[in-house]
């Protein structure tokens, strides 16, 4: 029996399709150089911009300036006939570029709005012409259409960045197969612009928190009482370098909300995993941190469910020892703060995300299963994940002792403050009013107990409830989040439940020792735990689900209200978060295709959730970004798997190509553009999103530098999902209707052939 099943499904780590890159062009001037270069070797390369081959410039104009100045002479440039159009093959074609008049004359002329990009949208002519370098800059050719254009302007700002004066420019980086450019930005780039470490190198600019609300937004980082290493090691480096004003605390043994409440006045990093290296200036032994991804935007920390969605993509990408990196980084804070957290922010200490641990850490240890040290890693995951089951989830106040089944619920008290100022405005206004002080009065007043609400400690735990869910928000959570047994978590916690069972039983012989360092509750070091226990656990979560959450009629999963006892009605997408843990049984499966799908499919893939059960929005009652008509990465990959597990392959094909075909199709239309999320009924620009905390991504001039975490990975992933002619439409951007038009008509022509 195969350790991890799912391997069998998409496989944990499948090599791309056609492999990582698109083969160096025929004919290349550098054997050596590959035209698809990362922009750091492309762009620092001395000898690939060289005009070596051309010959002696002997008469030449500058692309830019020297024209101007002519035409202010009314003079006209020297023009040879017949050369406007060079006649080289399109794969050999090369530019000689001066990047910044360059640069400067396609803004001018293709971006009127003036925000560093060009899109569909602007009303340029569309057409740039550049010089050949093989003509040694005679022959001139049009480069035409918004994405040639646009990838010119990042190629440009690329080159900027490095240094540049002139480049000698490939065409095939301008008209690349939009799939191809798209993979290729997220290796090459994406994953490094979102690749963070905690260290001298970076306590900088890692500790500085785009959300910190307070009057002196200063570095600060706070360190458990497990580490005193690292406390000592940031104490050195804030003495060292007092200009970066470094404030160091050390947290206390025990972590409560009270605590947690008086923190908020002193907002920081929490210290996660580091190692210890040689320096190579000094010799002496000192700490690294371990490196980690972030979301992106104004997400700048370790987070927990999307650190698992990134991971799905890095591990496409071979970039194994990062996902492991994140592992260990979720062990520790398990190990030291009790849970993987929100994010690594004291603020978040209180509050966890949905777990995925199991999955990730088997998906890396399948990478690593041949090198030494790696059954220790898996065991320090499955450890660290045993204690985050027992003292987080299946723990009051999120177990539900009646059925069994256990709710997102965080203690915590008063006002979250990582929210904007104004987002609680309209809740907290009628307490204001009702007790004669200021707004912030109040605030300080209710968070202190000072004044009593119960209405309001109601709603804010709720609000808690609804950001450990990672669906924040959705009227499908409003005002009774922390009440809910949902389907996403006891199918992720099933998930824990029979990975646990499965990784005791076949890797550590049935028998796995707790030390005491994650000993939780009654248990005592030293104790051994074998897989029948776990298998017994999954047997009973699975009975629960079934009795509380399955509705046989409407044929999907619903979220089950501890307290009204009763099944709600609100029609999710993590409803298919069961096919990608392995709760539902075949039938089940079934119906869920058969009944459920339909009311989710949409132009770009799943929805959230369906328009019927979100309701009306408008003025009083705004849209809410977890429900119609937009999608998330997580939902979709999700679902891909499942439909896999349970062999519906065509349709995870069908809706792993209508979300690859939508980004692409934004990607090719808006300069580059990838986002946190999307509306999936919008065929023309669905990056467009407005609703609550708008949409993180579009704020780039130039060049996409990060795109979004788990887009980045959806998309890695999803190439994985569709077929080879499937990724061959993707770059020819071919609606899915149309695909499957020409799909059938091949079928009926080679059918006819045969009779």
């Amino acid at each position: 029996m195969p350790l991890h099943p799912e391997a069998n499904i998409v496989g944990p780590t499948p090599q791309p399709r056609g492999g990582p890159a698109p083969p160096k062009p025929r004919g290349s001037t550098d054997e050596h150089l590959n035209v698809y270069d990362d922009a750091r070797t492309y762009y620092t390369a001395e000898e690939r911009h060289r005009n070596n081959r051309a010959g002696p410039r002997t008469r030449t104009y500058s692309q830019n300036s020297l024209l101007r100045q002519m035409e202010r002479m009314v003079l006209h440039e020297p023009y040879r006939r017949g050369s406007h159009d060079e006649t080289t093959l399109p794969h050999n074609r090369r530019f000689l570029i001066q990047v910044e008049p360059t640069l400067q004359s396609l803004l001018m002329q293709e971006d009127p709005d003036g925000n560093m990009q060009i899109t569909i949208e602007d009303n340029g002519p569309k057409v740039l012409t550049l010089r050949t370098a093989a003509s040694n800059g005679h022959n001139r050719f049009d480069i035409r259409g918004t994405y040639m254009l646009s990838n010119l302007l990042q190629e440009l700002s690329l080159a900027k960045e490095y240094g540049r004066k002139q480049i000698i420019l490939d065409e095939a980086r301008l008209n690349e197969n939009p799939v191809n450019r798209l993979s290729r930005m997220i290796r090459d780039h994406f994953w490094e612009g979102l690749t963070r470490r905690i260290d001298a190198s970076s306590i900088e600019v890692a500790a500085r928190d785009p959300k910190d609300w307070t009057d002196d937004p200063r570095p600060r980082i706070y360190v458990p009482r497990g580490a005193p290493e690292q406390y000592e090691y940031y104490k050195k480096l804030a003495e060292e370098r007092p200009e970066i004003r470094l404030d160091v605390q050390l947290l206390p043994e025990k972590i409560t909300p009270e605590l947690v409440r008086d923190m908020n006045a002193k907002p920081g990093l929490l210290a996660v995993d580091m190692e210890e290296v040689t320096d190579p200036k000094t010799g002496k032994k000192t700490l690294r941190g371990r490196p980690f991804v972030v979301p992106g935007g104004r997400f700048n920390e370790l987070y927990g469910w999307d650190s698992y969605m990134e991971s799905l993509g890095l591990l496409v990408h071979d970039k194994v020892d990062l996902a492991k990196s994140m592992v260990l980084n979720f062990c520790f804070c398990i190990k030291h703060y009790g849970k993987i957290l929100n994010a690594t922010r004291s603020y978040y200490l209180c509050r966890s995300q949905p777990p995925f641990l199991t999955d990730m850490a088997l998906r890396v240890y399948d990478k690593i299963k041949h090198e030494p040290g790696a059954v220790d890693f898996l065991r320090t995951a499955i450890l660290a994940a045993i204690k985050e089951y027992h003292s987080v989830w299946v723990a009051e106040p999120r177990l539900d002792p009646v059925t069994g089944l256990s709710r997102y619920r965080p203690e915590g008290l008063g006002v979250p403050p990582e929210t904007e100022r104004g987002h609680f405005v309209h809740i907290l206004e009628p307490y204001v009013k009702k007790h004669g002080v200021t707004f912030d009065q109040f605030v300080e007043a209710y968070n202190h107990g000072r004044i009593k609400e119960p209405e309001l400690d109601e709603y804010f735990m709720h609000d808690r409830a609804v950001r450990e869910s990672g669906h924040d928000t959705t009227y499908r959570f409003e005002g009774v989040c922390a009440n809910l047994a949902t389907i996403d978590l006891n199918s992720l916690l099933f998930k824990y439940e029979t990975d646990i069972a499965r990784t005791i039983r076949n890797v550590f012989g049935d028998k796995l020792e707790i030390p005491a360092e994650y000993c939780i509750g009654n248990m005592t070091p030293g104790q051994i735990e074998t897989s029948a226990i776990w298998d017994r656990r999954a047997k009973r979560r699975k009975l629960a689900i079934d009795k509380y959450l399955w509705n046989e009629a409407e044929g999907m999963y619903f979220d089950y209200d501890t307290v009204k006892r009763e099944q709600c009605t609100y029609e999710s997408a993590t409803t298919f978060w069961a096919l990608w843990a392995g709760v539902s049984s075949p039938k089940q499966a079934a119906a869920m295709v058969t009944k459920a799908l339909p009311r989710f499919e949409a132009f770009g893939g799943l929805l959230s959730g369906t328009k019927e059960s979100r309701g009306e929005v408008g003025l009083e009652r705004p849209n809410r970004q977890w429900d119609y008509p937009y999608g998330w990465a997580p939902q979709q990959m999700l679902a891909w798997t499942g439909l896999y597990r349970y062999s519906f392959t065509d349709e995870a094909e069908r809706l792993a190509y209508k979300w690859l075909f939508m980004i692409t199709k934004a990607f090719v239309d808006f300069n580059g553009v990838v986002v946190e999320k999307y509306d999936v009924t919008r065929p023309i620009d669905p990056h467009r999103v407005d609703a609550e905390y708008g949409n993180q991504g579009l704020d780039f001039k130039g060049v996409a530098k990060e795109g979004f975490g788990w887009v980045n990975a959806s998309y890695i992933y999803g190439l994985q999902i569709v077929n080879a002619h499937m990724r061959r439409a993707l770059g020819t951007l071919t609606p899915y209707e149309t695909f499957v038009k020409a799909v059938e008509e091949n079928k009926a022509k080679a059918l006819a052939e045969l009779v």
